[in-house]
């Protein structure tokens, strides 16, 4: 899980071409729930909302980027992210689009981030 949210961060920092898996974008919303969680009770114990607020200003760029990169998988532009300004409607069409399977092979948008790459290999193999 860790190395997906990495992959967005510290590698992917501000790249919005190109195309993300379900899964990274899936795993970095995950991690910034989770960090979000912990931030938020460090935040009530201190008695200001500090953590929280910093961490959300460094994570916008990269949450961005991913979502983008989510999207061109599917074979949208980025600007189906603005969908979400539509109330209701907007977001769970959004979201419908986060979790949909990614173009198989090559699209518009670069090659597959899934090309060969077998899950089923990976099974029980100790992690590097």
């Amino acid at each position: 899980m860790i190395e997906w949210y990495l992959k967005v961060v510290r590698d992917n920092y501000a790249t919005f071409s190109g195309r993300a898996r379900r899964s990274e974008y899936w795993y970095f919303v995950l991690f910034n729930i989770i960090i979000g969680i912990i931030l938020g009770i460090i935040d009530s114990v201190i008695g200001i909302d500090l953590l929280g607020t910093i961490y959300s200003l460094v994570v916008l760029i990269p949450s961005l980027a991913v979502g983008i990169r989510r999207l061109h998988d599917v074979g949208k532009s980025g600007w189906f992210t603005l969908i979400i300004l539509i109330p209701l409607i907007g977001a769970i069409w959004l979201i419908v689009l986060y979790a949909t399977e990614g173009d198989r092979g090559a699209n518009e948008y670069g090659e597959d981030p899934k090309a060969d790459y077998n899950e089923f290999e990976d099974i029980g193999k100790p992690e590097a």
